[in-house]
């Protein structure tokens, strides 16, 4: 798509409102909330205003979209839904009136031994979700929620608590999942993850795809339904992004997967526009008028995810990194790896290496989430230091010439950056660091080196790539260039291009980590194998088959 063509699909409220308040003042909290409010129509009296509507008067089933929870603490849990009963509509099938919504929190399924229970507005402001946020909890606990809205019982959660921080857990598993491209295939993988016995799923972006789909849902290729024709546009207002998310989050496996298990959630980059990097866009519009976007799409993002008040964004602005803990057995430092970037460099895309991508100045994550990151590991006194993240870090050559192509969207495009991070690791004396990514819809297993261009240096710890759920469709287990990459990358342990996602164990001894993938997305019902496992040993960073 040409800049022009692309400038010209958004919408002229937002040009309007780029044209009106500029970039310096965008820029301020009192900006950005005058340019949003103009954008979207958002009320600007706030969430007291609205009326509130009788139960009474839903008469269809509000808990279209499901339930969901995330960022588990040792005390709290965060409890998610939102009320729709005609979800493909902008206003979701309810008038601009708030809702009070009850929810329990139990012990048990049958919600005999009820623990905790209360009341929730849903906003007309925030599209009316809910986020409960319960605290004062035992740690290490399994737990089942539910909420009500007059006679109508949403679907079980089943959720827990982290143990108590400084308790010596014995083990935790995890699901890492990414790129789930509603368009490109069915959600199966969620489907065999909701069976799957999990403590938290680490969703590392591309939750949605800003792309048009069209009326049969692009390669699901629909025969039972007709999808609205609201969906066949990119993603731009806030409606937009709102609908999208909507869309998503009626797929019957996404809603399971949730219903099943805790999620911890970050974005990268469909979640507002290909391959933006801060306030550069991919293409050529304006960076006010971006940054209106980004808002929007901010916005969208934190009322559907199980997101905790701290992540509620103002503007265009969104402190979504962020530090969990499972007692003393692992810290996980979330990262945001496209909010602070810097651009990048050479135009994108995979480009020969040049001094761009040696410049100090030039970054990854921004100076103060770098200095949070390795803060975070000078002060931990976990014995697994897990970062969930975006982009491929490890180094990751193209192609076998002598000055091979590299990804300018990847940590590779960064090599100060992931410099400085893996010194900080050095310093901090991180023995079992390991990086959960996503984004590059194929399943990798790296060991990180001191030096990548030297095999025989030092490995300062692992990377497990999940691949997508759906994006890129039905993939290969061998793709096309996997002979070049094993070759040319002696780090790269395992390389498949299947959809599915990743399962890894942390125990006191050693981690474990399963590529699980289905051989087909684009017609339901596939099923689910192990393509290869892997385990590293504690105090010794480095890769071995199982």
């Amino acid at each position: 798509m040409t800049p022009a063509a692309h400038q010209s699909q958004h919408a002229p409220e937002l040009r309007d409102a780029a044209r009106n308040i500029g970039r310096r003042r965008f820029l301020t909290v009192t900006g950005a909330a005058a340019a949003l409010a103009f954008a979207v129509n958002l009320p600007a009296a706030g969430t007291a205003a609205a009326a509130e509507l009788a139960p009474a008067q839903i008469t269809d089933n509000p808990f279209t979209l499901g339930v969901a929870s995330g960022d588990p603490l040792p005390g709290s849990v965060l409890l998610w839904t939102r009320l729709a009963p005609a979800p493909y509509q902008p206003d979701g099938g309810l008038p601009a009136q708030r809702v009070s919504v009850r929810w329990e929190l139990a012990r048990d399924e049958t919600f005999r031994r009820v623990v905790r229970r209360g009341t929730a507005t849903a906003h007309p402001e925030f599209h009316h979700t809910v986020h409960v946020e319960v605290p004062h909890l035992e740690p290490d606990r399994v737990l089942y929620y539910r909420f009500r809205v007059g006679s109508w019982i949403s679907p079980t959660g089943r959720t827990r608590t982290a143990p108590a921080t400084r308790s010596r857990a014995a083990e935790l598993t995890l699901a890492a999942v990414s790129c789930q491209a509603y368009a490109d295939g069915y959600y199966t993988p969620y489907g065999h993850l909701a069976q799957d016995d999990v403590d938290v799923v680490f969703h590392l972006g591309d939750y949605l795809y800003e792309y048009a789909i069209n009326s049969v849902g692009n390669n699901r290729n629909y025969t039972d339904r007709t999808l609205p024709d609201l969906f066949n546009r990119e993603t731009v207002t806030l409606e937009d992004y709102r609908l999208r998310y909507a869309l998503y989050k009626s797929d019957p496996d996404l809603m399971a997967a949730h219903a099943a298990h805790p999620f911890v959630v970050t974005w990268d980059d469909h979640e507002t526009e290909n391959n933006y990097a801060d306030d550069t866009p991919e293409n050529n519009v304006p960076p006010e008028e971006f940054l209106l976007r980004r808002a929007s799409a901010y916005r969208a993002y934190w009322e559907n995810q199980p997101l905790r008040r701290p992540q509620l964004p103002e503007g265009p602005d969104m402190r979504l990194y962020r530090r969990l803990h499972w007692g003393s057995l692992a810290q996980f430092d979330v990262l945001d790896t496209r909010q602070y970037r810097s651009d990048q460099a050479y135009g994108d895309g995979a480009q020969l290496p040049g001094p761009d991508i040696d410049d100090p100045s030039r970054t990854m994550t921004g100076q103060t989430q770098e200095r949070w990151l390795l803060d975070g590991w000078r002060a931990s006194r976990a014995l697994w230091n897990v970062v969930p993240q975006q982009v491929t870090f490890s180094q990751r050559k193209l192609d076998l010439n002598p000055v091979a192509k590299l990804s300018m969207d990847a940590w590779d495009g960064y090599r100060a950056s992931r410099r400085r991070v893996l010194d900080g690791a050095k310093a901090a004396d991180v023995d079992n660091l390991m990086v959960l990514t996503g984004d590059v819809h194929v399943g990798y297993a790296f060991d990180i080196k001191d030096d990548f261009d030297d095999p025989a240096s030092r490995t300062l710890g692992t990377e497990i790539v999940a691949t997508s759920i759906a994006s890129g469709r039905n993939g290969s287990e061998k793709p096309a260039n996997w002979n070049t990459y094993m070759t040319a990358n002696p780090h790269l342990k395992f390389y498949d291009g299947r959809r599915g996602y990743v399962t890894v164990s942390l125990g006191r001894d050693h981690a474990r980590a399963d590529f699980k993938t289905v051989p087909y997305v684009t017609t339901p019902g596939a099923p689910i194998t192990t393509a290869a496992s892997f385990v590293t040993e504690v105090g010794e960073p480095g890769l071995r088959p199982v």
